[in-house]
């Protein structure tokens, strides 16, 4: 097996606080230190690589992505971050002229950052499109406007919850349009896109994701695509989820960690449908949408404990989470705690939690993986939480200090094409939260990043040490913090940039 030695660097190891080279060995780690120390002199190494004072941390681990949606924005009609309605609606008679024929599918707008603080009429989506068949979900993925020729490819969408003329579709409807757009890529396409998104976590840094795959959302034919795609090329692993309850033969039928990930227990609190306990405030009728029962959820954890899987859920609101952790804990009086804890379950987002739920969560081992960058966006005075939800509510939101000090797994993620896959962005957002109370610190998002990530996963890795996985990743980083030997994630600082993504030996990005 090759030897290859890295050194004169600033590696980031629970081993030595001031290592500066490392040896892997095949796929492994096999030694840590200095560059001082008789093992970094190169002797007996077939290759030796000078890391001229880059830093080196494990790769990354991105625990919620939907890659193939991910790659369609990527590949086509972005509109994240678009300053205004008028300029989506330019961008999208672009791209509809550039792809005739086509069903056009985009993502990201988002009304609540645009002035005119609406999204798209039917009538300005005809115009855009050019009376094209039209999908553009809303910066959540929880809804989403539709043209008129694409409403007519789904008629039965009219009957489902969900569907309101002139306004967005959510929930039922919603679900059943966005399975008819994306079954219309074909394998080509979809090939296309799933490898441009691995090459671009690659590219940042990312050396694993956790594909959150469901019905509606995915299908078994695109999750076996992409397990098959990352396997047979250098590219991140992917771990396989799929969210849907009694699903056990598809699950062993592809090797997936769980039944977990986007399992809806709600929706999002973007597009109103995330389950509350009392009403939002911008809409005082309203408390969302709750799509499972405690006895549901008891049965899921049941079987999935039972069959030596995940289970998990999609629960962001406060209503949906007392449900969903209601069943982990009448599961766990069925067939003991140890039991649920050694299965290592997990729950998605868990973005409205108190600090009853969280020692729900601590006792029973539950993972909780969490998008960062949302309260980057959404969190604070005057954002989308506190329009949605009142300032109190608000403030409360994403309470990851309360979920460490707890003793609850944290894992970072980005929810792609909702938000960026940027693991750095990421680390960002948790230690410099709206709310100083639920900051967290630079090493302890790096270790929820790498280490949370594959726990999350049921596996245990992402640190530099002897006999780990050789997965790393190498950055050029302007502004290193000197006690902590880790990028400074001041407001005004840069991203580290990734010179280098190695997964097990092999190198999958090279800048």
């Amino acid at each position: 097996m090759s030897r290859v030695l890295y050194r004169g660097g600033i590696v980031h190891s629970p081993v030595d606080d001031a290592a500066t080279a490392l040896l892997l060995q095949g796929d492994t780690i096999v030694w840590v230190g200095r560059d001082q120390d008789p093992e970094a002199d190169g002797h007996g190494a077939d290759q030796v690589v000078d890391l001229a004072g880059a830093l080196v941390t494990p790769a990354f681990v991105d625990t919620h992505v939907h890659v193939t949606a991910t790659g369609v924005a990527l590949d086509g009609l972005d509109l994240t971050g678009c300053p205004s309605l008028g300029e989506a609606l330019r961008r999208l008679a672009e791209h509809a002229a550039a792809r005739p024929g086509e069903i056009l599918i985009g993502h990201g707008w988002d009304e609540t950052r645009w002035p005119e603080r609406r999204p798209p009429t039917t009538a300005e989506l005809d115009a855009a499109a050019r009376g094209a068949a039209c999908y553009l979900s809303r910066t959540d993925a929880h809804s989403a406007v539709v043209s008129t020729a694409l409403l007519a490819a789904v008629p039965q969408a009219r009957t489902h919850t969900g569907f309101e003329p002139e306004e967005p579709v959510r929930l039922d409807a919603h679900h059943i349009i966005r399975r008819y757009a994306f079954d219309s890529l074909t394998a080509q396409q979809r090939r296309r896109v799933q490898r441009r998104t691995l090459r671009e976590a690659a590219r940042r840094g990312i050396g694993c994701l956790h594909e959150n795959a469901a019905p509606g959302l995915s299908s078994e034919d695109d999750l076996s695509a992409l397990l098959e795609l990352a396997r047979s090329e250098p590219l991140p692993e992917v771990i396989g989820y799929w969210g849907e309850i009694g699903a056990t033969a598809l699950a062993r039928r592809h090797g997936l960690a769980g039944l977990a990930g986007d399992l809806l227990a709600d929706g999002s609190i973007g597009s109103h449908t995330a389950c509350l306990t009392s009403p939002y405030t911008d809409e005082p009728a309203n408390t969302g949408h709750g799509y499972r029962t405690v006895a549901e959820v008891t049965e899921h954890v049941l079987d999935c404990t039972g069959q030596g899987l995940q289970a998990g859920f999609h629960a962001i609101g406060d209503g949906a989470l007392r449900t969903v952790l209601r069943g982990f804990e009448v599961a766990a009086t069925l067939i003991g705690a140890e039991r649920i804890r050694a299965a290592r379950h997990r729950l998605e987002h868990v973005e409205m939690l108190d600090a009853d739920m969280i020692a729900v969560m601590a006792r029973l081992g539950i993972t909780a993986s969490v998008q960062p960058i949302a309260d980057a966006l959404w969190g604070g005075t005057g954002g989308m939480y506190a329009n949605r939800l009142g300032g109190a509510r608000a403030r409360s939101m994403n309470p990851f200090r309360a979920l460490l000090d707890a003793g609850v797994s944290l894992a970072l993620s980005s929810d792609s094409p909702i938000m960026p896959m940027g693991p750095w962005q990421a680390i960002r957002a948790a230690v410099n939260h709206h709310n100083p109370e639920q900051r967290i610190t630079v090493a302890e998002a790096v270790r929820a990043h790498t280490v949370g990530g594959w726990r999350a996963a049921g596996r245990d890795g992402g640190s530099l040490a002897p006999g780990k996985p050789g997965s790393l990743a190498i950055w050029n980083c302007t502004a290193l913090d000197p006690d902590t030997r880790l990028p400074a994630m001041a407001a005004e600082t840069e991203d580290p940039t990734c010179l280098r993504t190695i997964l097990e030996g092999r190198t999958i990005y090279m800048l």
